[in-house]
């Protein structure tokens, strides 16, 4: 097993200095973080190479979550300097390939720019992938707008990044008034011109 393949996952980023004791709000790209955000755990950091912690390590002594957002601290990151001294830092663990054997789990920048299908017609596209405790929430450019649109089994069936795809099953409601505002126009234009 120790021969496994070993790759670099992006599991969280470094968004905002919390309090004065060196805690710092993170953007999760997992969702596992209880697997990930373990006491102990460490993470390797991609920042500008310019940074003093360029090339260093953070090991996490814990997670919390205030009002929904999880709140790191770190081993020697004691104060609100060191803090935002690593602002913006995006979190790195080393992932055994075996390891990530989930079959519907995809990474952010996977996703990001599929083309979303409805019965086989695209309505949009993925830009973006939102973190919440609950779920995430996959942003779909759809016309002039951004929807969001729970990534979840039963509204989003199907990724295939083979294809380019996301398919949804979304409820009634969440894409109709991209269609809805451009249908309205044309009655009222027929009854204008009827009325000529």
């Amino acid at each position: 097993m120790s021969d496994a393949p070993r790759t670099q996952l992006r599991v969280g980023r470094l968004t905002k200095a919390h309090g004065l004791k060196g805690a710092i709000k993170l953007e999760l790209y997992t969702d596992d973080p209880e697997r990930r955000f373990v006491p102990g755990a460490e993470f390797s950091l991609q920042v500008p190479a310019s940074s003093p912690w360029h090339g260093k390590h953070l090991v996490l002594r814990e997670l919390r979550w205030y009002n929904q957002i999880p709140v790191g601290f770190f081993e020697g990151v004691d104060d609100r300097t060191a803090a935002e001294g690593l602002l913006k830092a995006i979190l790195w663990v080393e992932n055994v390939d075996q390891e990530e054997s989930e079959p519907d789990a995809w990474y952010d920048h996977q996703l990001v720019g599929l083309a979303v299908v409805r019965d086989g017609e695209k309505v949009g596209e993925v830009v973006r992938v939102d973190h919440f405790p609950a779920q995430d929430l996959l942003i779909v450019r759809a016309a002039d707008r951004e929807v969001m649109v729970p990534f979840v089994q039963a509204i989003v069936p199907e990724v295939d990044l083979a294809a380019g795809t996301v398919r949804v099953t979304p409820p009634a409601g969440l894409f109709e008034d991209v269609a809805d505002d451009g249908e309205s126009d044309e009655p009222d234009a027929a009854s204008d011109t009827t009325g000529d």
